[in-house]
């Protein structure tokens, strides 16, 4: 049996060993339920080298270094099988990095690109057969908190995918959920709502634009992401004002709920220079995913969120 003095001797050298293998964050805490097979993390980002994945030279921050390897180690800990992976905003409209980590992990990742006016037809055509399912609009990041802005990028979005069977998934505000409903209801694609919508728990499930986002998932016009609690809260270490918000989306409609760690959680807001190195955040996500179990205690429902909608929205076989 170990010892204290022993026990903590090992703790520190596995410190010592995860430090080494990187600086993305590791799952601390074990997972309370039993995960079911071809579990899918729907929303990660890579961040590989940058002499091989240049920066964009308008992005707004610039994280560390995230690598597919470690993204693999850390859903192999949570016992997760599948993986969606978004293309970030500090690499413009270059999926390269995407594509490059979709390949290493072969036919259990699927992709979201992000694509410009300028973008050929036929690059959505080899996405496409690479694995690209989505393309997404970062209305937050770019500041389009313009209505009218946000509907025409959807509908433009929406027609230049239409044929490829893809999706358009969005970042940004109840606010402009609330002003892009009808144009939702009406998209020819599906929508899927990153992170709670950009909700912020503190104002409750009545704050401006939730309600709408709510109905949305209730008619199957919408999917959103229940994921990046940390984004919507600062109760760490358990969240519990995301609760509410959680169960009114899962209560609404199960079959249009999707999880993502948001890994390797960068530090969009660091308040850094664009060009300034900004510590990825630490993020246990052994703790993010047990909160699944606590928003959807029935394990047939955690089985709808977790396994059969990303299989039906992605395309997994």
């Amino acid at each position: 049996m170990q010892t204290r003095r022993q026990f903590a001797g090992a703790a520190v050298a596995a410190c010592v060993a995860q430090a080494a293998f990187a600086k993305a964050s590791q799952p601390r805490t074990r997972i309370a339920f039993p995960v079911p097979p071809h579990a899918c993390d729907c929303h990660t980002h890579v961040f590989g080298d940058p002499k091989r994945f240049p920066w964009w030279s308008g992005r707004t921050y610039t994280p560390e270094s995230a690598s597919p390897q470690e993204m693999l180690r850390m859903h192999r800990a949570l016992g997760i099988g599948r993986v969606v992976i978004v293309t970030p905003s500090v690499y413009g409209t270059d999926n390269s990095a995407t594509l490059d980590a979709m390949e290493r992990r072969g036919a259990t990742a699927r992709g979201v690109a992000v694509i410009g006016p300028g973008t050929p037809e036929n690059s959505l055509d080899v996405m496409n057969q690479r694995g690209i399912r989505g393309i997404r609009l970062n209305l937050a990041m770019a500041g389009l908190n313009d209505p009218a802005v946000a509907r025409e990028r959807l509908r433009a979005a929406a027609q230049r995918v239409h044929r490829l069977g893809w999706h358009v998934q969005i970042l940004t505000t109840p606010r402009v959920i609330q002003c892009l409903a009808a144009t939702v209801r009406g998209s020819p694609v599906s929508v899927v709502f990153d992170h709670f919508g950009g909700a912020q728990a503190p104002s409750g499930v009545n704050q401006p634009g939730f309600p709408e986002l709510v109905e949305l998932v209730r008619s199957g016009a919408a999917y959103v992401k229940i994921s990046a609690a940390y984004r919507a809260s600062a109760q760490t270490p358990g969240f519990a004002d995301v609760q509410p918000l959680a169960r009114a989306l899962i209560e609404a409609n199960p079959d249009r709920i999707l999880w993502g760690t948001d890994w390797p959680h960068p530090d969009t807001a660091s308040g850094r220079k664009p060009a300034e190195i900004a510590p990825l955040l630490p993020v246990d996500d052994g703790r993010m995913l047990n909160l699944v179990a606590e928003w959807a205690p029935h394990p047939a429902i955690r089985t709808r969120i977790l396994v059969d909608n990303p299989a039906r929205l992605y395309g997994f076989l």
